[in-house]
């Protein structure tokens, strides 16, 4: 898709989209298939006012990273999401997944239809994983108010799959009232019943790296231009990788491993078993994973799941860059690259342009949310092993407290968003 006209002619994010409000606005937002994109403007449209910020985040999830639960961590997060899509069957949501947590946009009608599944998917959380989720909601209306915005660009992985690119400072400000217990965290109503999360699967081996390391990556800027200096990095990125950084993206061909049976299908049974015995619903995914192993080392086609078509959409519906008021990345690197890109955001922290955490590990993990084998609808949820990105957000909120300034971390809206104020 050919960039927006409006982005060099100074229009306001979304002015030239054509992009309607209610419960539909994600919808009808155009896409864009190039991820060097990010950075404009254009791309963006905010928020309805009156749409609200879920968000949700595990507490303590470095110490369960530290304890080698970060796939339980995973599971959990990836959760929320599908538990959050599967109440609001038939809409188009802007999700981001974070690795100990996650971020959903939801229209006021659905509120309540959403509040009860994340909160039993609370209540799994810490009863069957034994990790003690937060989740909340908070108006966009509100983080306007208090000098943040929610803006939504949309990345198109492949036809049909799409990552919302989230920007504006809002996401920032939502985690922070959240955590600061101001009133916008969800009550338990006492709600028994188990989340509704099919689709959700965890059924690859991790992915070894195929060059040295997998490198997780997190990059907060402080400057008011946000999605510039987002631009900025990824140009860099390029350059120190030597290619585009999809080149050096966390999932390729040659580092797919599908063994028998799955080292997540516990967590998976426990997730998605609903009101079935949990011997009963892991007996049908050893059987039903068996026959996905049987299609993988014959390629042939069982069903809806075409191994070959499978293992390519994969690749490319795999959520290793994105944005979430963070730029978020899994690359394999190797140790030369590593070194050069940790110099050169070490050189624009200390121009205290960013604050940024990395993480280095053999292997990224990948939770998979599969809406329709039969239409090619996946998303792929990566992060890097042991700790990846609760690790790397260790490093940024050092950084933040180490700066001293009192608004250093605070949301800090694009210099293209202060225009349509």
């Amino acid at each position: 898709m050919q960039a927006n006209p409006g982005a060099r002619a100074g229009i306001e994010p979304g002015a030239a989209s054509g992009v309607t409000g209610g419960a539909g606005f994600y919808a009808t937002l155009g896409p864009f298939g190039d991820f060097a994109g990010i950075g404009d403007p254009a791309r963006y449209v905010e928020a309805p006012a009156d749409w609200l910020l879920v968000m949700a985040d595990i507490k303590d999830s470095t110490e369960a990273a530290r304890a080698g639960r970060y796939k339980d961590v995973n599971m959990v997060g990836a959760a929320c999401i599908t538990a959050t899509l599967n109440a609001t069957a038939g809409l188009e949501l802007p999700y981001s997944f974070g690795g100990d947590g996650a971020t959903v946009l939801i229209p006021p009608e659905v509120r309540d239809a959403v509040a009860g599944p994340l909160i039993r998917t609370q209540r799994l959380a810490k009863e069957d994983f034994g990790l003690e989720l937060r989740v909340g909601m908070v108006p966009v209306r509100e983080l306007k108010r208090r000098g943040a915005r929610v803006l939504v660009a949309k990345f198109e992985l492949s036809p049909g799959n799409h990552l919302a690119m989230l920007a504006g400072g809002g996401i920032e400000l939502a985690e922070r009232l959240i955590k600061d217990d101001a009133g916008f965290e969800l009550a338990d109503r006492g709600e028994v019943r188990p989340p509704d999360l099919h689709g959700l699967s965890c059924r690859w081996q991790p992915y070894r790296s195929l060059r040295g390391h997998m490198l997780t990556l997190l990059v907060r800027s402080l400057e008011p231009d946000r999605l510039s200096l987002h631009q900025e990095i990824i140009e860099a990125l390029r350059r120190i990788l030597a290619e585009a950084p999809e080149a050096a993206g966390p999932i390729q061909r040659a580092n797919m491993r599908y063994s028998w049976p799955p080292a997540g299908l516990g967590a998976e049974a426990i997730a998605t078993r609903g009101r079935l015995p949990y011997w009963l619903r892991r007996s049908y995914l050893v059987f039903e994973s068996f026959l996905l192993l049987i299609a993988d080392r014959f390629d042939v086609r069982i069903g809806p799941f075409d191994p070959t078509a499978y293992r390519e959409e994969m690749r490319r519906n795999s959520d290793y860059r994105k944005v979430a008021d963070t730029l978020h990345m899994v690359l394999d690197c190797t140790e030369a690259q590593i070194a050069a890109i940790e110099a050169y955001l070490a050189g624009l922290h200390a121009q205290r342009r960013i604050v940024y955490g990395t993480h280095r590990a053999d292997e990224a993990m990948m939770t998979c949310l599969v809406f329709s084998l039969e239409e090619s609808r996946h998303v792929h949820f990566i992060d890097g092993a042991d700790g990846g990105y609760a690790l790397a957000a260790l490093q940024l909120k050092t950084q933040l407290q180490a700066l001293g300034a009192a608004g250093a971390g605070g949301p800090m809206p694009d210099a293209s968003t202060k225009r349509a104020r």
